[in-house]
């Protein structure tokens, strides 16, 4: 088995678990123009799972391996994504949040994500594993829309009201510090870098921090400072926050593991 398909879960699992935690917004959104856009940047996302667990599957060849199993029968110490993307939508961190959504901290996290993959993306269309620089051709077109959606609303938010700069404010202090684990080098993705598969995520720092610098300038924002603990999702080591996450994310497929649709 290719000793790069740990990598290829790492970017399946951030694309699955930020699509399910936009997915709540979903007859929640402020207006029903974001509401619609936001489950649109859902289906991106979750798009990108599936033709990444697909490869992932394909490449075991164990005939057991799918999409599904991959994403409604792992468990939380199996998921490798990033822990900003499973945090709830508000600074509480209330153990579900299910009724706490501040749109603030939505769209904070989906442009520090964004502006990542974006850079991403565009380094896979050279990959190695031919499969994989197909789905990062087509995931980067989608990453520039996110991006760019989410940019927006940074600058509404930060240059608007008193209270919309106050909020977006808070949603980055508080989210900016789980960004430390973007540069936290890992086995998987050291692995897959020497390969000519993945990207050395380092290499990607300087012209992330150029996009963030750029749109916090703009937004009248002040960049938070990153220091304090480092996150370890990609290690599999998640907050609290994830199992709740997949609990009413995989509940029907648990339920009928044997349904076919």
């Amino acid at each position: 088995m290719p000793m790069h398909t740990d990598y290829l879960l790492h970017l399946a699992d951030n694309a699955l678990i930020l699509g399910q935690r936009n997915a709540e917004w979903c007859g929640h959104g402020p207006i029903l123009e974001e509401d619609l856009a936001l489950a649109n940047n859902s289906l991106d996302l979750i798009g990108q799972a599936r033709l990444l667990y697909q490869h992932v599957a394909a490449l075991r060849k164990d005939g057991r391996t799918t999409e599904d199993l991959l994403a409604y029968f792992r468990d939380v110490p199996d998921f490798r994504n990033y822990t900003l993307l499973e945090l709830p939508h508000s600074t509480a961190l209330a153990p579900t949040a299910a009724g706490v959504r501040d749109y603030a901290v939505t769209i904070a996290r989906n442009f520090l994500y964004s502006a990542l993959m974006v850079l991403v993306w565009d380094a896979l269309k050279a990959s190695k594993d031919v499969q994989l620089a197909a789905i990062a051709a087509k995931s980067f077109k989608e990453a520039q829309y996110h991006l760019r959606h989410s940019r927006d609303w940074m600058l509404r938010l930060g240059d608007g009201t008193d209270e919309s700069h106050t909020r977006v404010q808070a949603a980055l202090d508080h989210l900016m510090p789980y960004t430390q684990e973007f540069w936290t080098p890992s086995p998987m993705e050291s692995t897959a870098s020497d390969a000519g598969v993945g990207v050395d995520m380092r290499s990607l720092q300087a012209g992330w921090n150029t996009l963030v610098d750029n749109c916090l300038a703009e937004a009248t924002l002040k960049r938070p400072a990153t220091e304090g603990h480092v996150s370890t999702g990609k290690f599999c080591v998640h907050s609290e926050h994830l199992g709740f996450v997949l609990a009413e994310m995989q509940s029907l497929a648990r339920a009928h593991p044997e349904a076919v649709w």
